[in-house]
């Protein structure tokens, strides 16, 4: 229960007197305004008024009041101008804390990279505790950049509390959003200011290297030296001079191995090395033309290259130290070659004389190789004519297993075209019914074939025309292998030619006969043309040839065929 304090009697309607003696009853204020601040002030005593109690003091007020003790001066007393209120946007104004730090940003669905480190640059102003975070543009990089998140107060967590400059420190995490951004350094402003506040900073971190970037960096570009060597003078000198060395390619420590005879071709124009291998008629082996192509041979590369593998990656020119020059090629020596042995056992003339002008010191000592004999295998034997087709067309299937048809002197057939020689002939047979029977021998000078024509006779009973088509006639006595075939040095007046079995003999001939083997003369048996000249002696009295009776014959029957 409330006790009335005036008078000791409890607060109950009845028990409270009103003070008869108070003037003023108005509500005493509490607050004044300073500089346009609102500030506590306690209401002075008034006439009529009670004083304070201490029961209306704060206990705050009560221990201030009582440790406070005067201070004892003499003379006048000195205060000290109060000083001037400076807001906190005034004071702080344009101050602002800078944080370098990066997060890491997962990258999908890539087999190259798993992540991206992306640095950030974190800005806290001082005048209203709000904070930004800016990303420093990097050329070429594909990715938005700029300002990540705009300038506000950052949550801290989820009661609602914010990020405030005490809570900032360098070797830490700040998570904003959902990011985690590690904070690595500061700038020096920052580190007076958070030393000066009594915060003591972490030691920096460095900011590690994104993968990504270092993989697209590209190495720096090593410069060489010009050479002094005169390269067009060497051209000019130099150009279509080839050293020759022979070798022998000595492989014999393999399996299967053997000495194969090479060739190596040393080109003083650019001092390039090609080597060649030197083909036997059945060896076995595919002809290859090269078995080392033309380029110029390193002898002595970095000692840092040696153990990579050649075969995967040539070494290139900046890792080679030395060349092989014409000093390092000395014949009677073994030379390594691209991990190969060859023994250089001659040269060619030019080679001599090159190394006799330039080289005198280099000993050229040629040694004497041993080749290898092979035996010599039984030849293929054609088999004997069967008799189907021509000799030719029947050796091509021995030949090969697609026949190609025959070759033909094409010279000759175009020379000789249209020109036939034409003699008359009559049967030689011991059959009765073969007497009488005439036929005209054409002789195609384009070909060397022989067609046999049959002239009609009446009454005897045999069919005329072709007797035999356009063919070779073998000499009688030839073997199949090597066949002499009859030819116009042959065909004397009088003589006997065997066609398959057949006889025939020669009976007269035209005069185109006689003109074109006159022509040849020196070609032909002079019984060949003494014996046309004597049956054909009517043409030396002015008888004109086209009128004999015998080449009119001639004619008709070459007509009739």
């Amino acid at each position: 229960m409330s006790i009335n304090t005036g008078h000791g009697l409890p607060f109950l309607p009845g028990n409270t007197f009103r003070d008869v003696t108070k003037s003023a009853h108005h509500r005493p204020q509490t607050l004044s305004y300073k500089n346009g601040y609102a500030l506590p002030h306690r209401p002075k005593v008034g006439i009529g008024q009670a004083p304070l109690l201490s029961s209306e003091l704060t206990q705050s007020e009560i221990n201030q009041l009582s440790n406070q003790t005067p201070a004892l001066t003499y003379g006048t007393t000195h205060y000290s101008p109060a000083l001037d209120f400076i807001p906190a946007h005034v004071a702080y104004d344009k101050k602002v804390l800078r944080f370098y730090g990066y997060f890491q940003q997962e990258v999908l669905h890539s087999p190259q990279e798993g992540y991206r480190v992306r640095s950030v640059v974190l800005y806290y102003y001082l005048e209203d505790d709000s904070m930004c975070i800016m990303e420093p543009v990097v050329e070429n990089s594909g990715i938005p950049q700029g300002k990540l998140i705009k300038r506000q107060r950052l949550p801290k967590n989820d009661r609602g509390d914010h990020y405030h400059w005490k809570d900032l420190n360098v070797g830490m995490d700040l998570v904003v959003y959902g990011t985690v951004y590690r904070v690595t350094h500061c700038d020096s402003y920052t580190q007076d200011f958070m030393e000066s506040e009594g915060l003591v900073l972490n030691d920096p971190e460095p900011t590690p290297v994104d993968p990504y970037i270092q993989r697209r960096t590209q190495a720096g570009r090593s410069y060489i030296t010009p050479s002094v060597f005169d390269r067009l003078k060497q051209f000019l000198t130099m150009d279509h001079k080839v050293l020759r060395f022979f070798a022998l390619w000595d492989h014999t420590d393999s399996l299967y191995g053997e000495a194969r005879p090479v060739t190596i071709q040393y080109y003083l124009v650019d001092d390039s090395v090609e080597i060649r291998e030197v083909h036997e008629p059945n060896s076995g082996r595919d002809p290859f033309p090269v078995l080392l192509r033309r380029q110029r041979l390193p002898k002595n590369i970095k000692p840092a290259c040696k153990p990579f593998p050649s075969c995967v990656l040539e070494v290139s020119p900046q890792e080679v130290l030395q060349y092989y020059s014409p000093k390092d090629f000395q014949v009677g020596e073994t030379l390594q070659l691209m991990g190969r042995r060859f023994l250089l056992y001659d040269c060619d003339e030019f080679t001599k004389t090159y190394y006799q002008k330039n080289h005198p010191d280099l000993e050229l000592k040629p040694k004497p190789v041993v080749k290898k004999t092979t035996e010599l295998h039984d030849r293929h034997k054609v088999p004997p004519y069967n008799g189907f087709g021509s000799l030719e067309d029947s050796l091509q299937n021995c030949l090969s297993l697609i026949p190609e048809p025959p070759k033909k002197d094409l010279m000759k057939m175009l020379e000789n075209d249209h020109k036939v020689l034409r003699y008359a002939a009559r049967m030689d047979s011991q059959n009765p019914q073969d007497e009488g029977r005439r036929f005209i021998f054409s002789y195609f000078l384009s070909s060397d074939m022989i067609s046999i024509f049959e002239k009609s006779t009446r009454n005897s009973g045999i069919i005329s025309g072709q007797f035999l088509e356009k063919t070779r006639i073998p000499k009688p006595g030839c073997t199949v292998d090597k066949p002499e075939f009859y030819g116009p040095a042959d065909f004397a007046i009088g003589d006997t030619v065997e066609v398959f079995r057949h006889r025939f003999v020669l009976t007269d001939a035209d005069h185109y006969v006689l003109k074109y083997l006159e022509s040849i003369s020196d070609q032909l048996p002079s019984r060949t043309l003494n014996s046309l000249r004597q049956r054909l002696g009517v043409a030396d009295q002015g008888v004109d040839p086209h009128t004999d009776p015998q080449s009119e014959d001639i004619e008709r029957a070459e007509a009739s065929s």
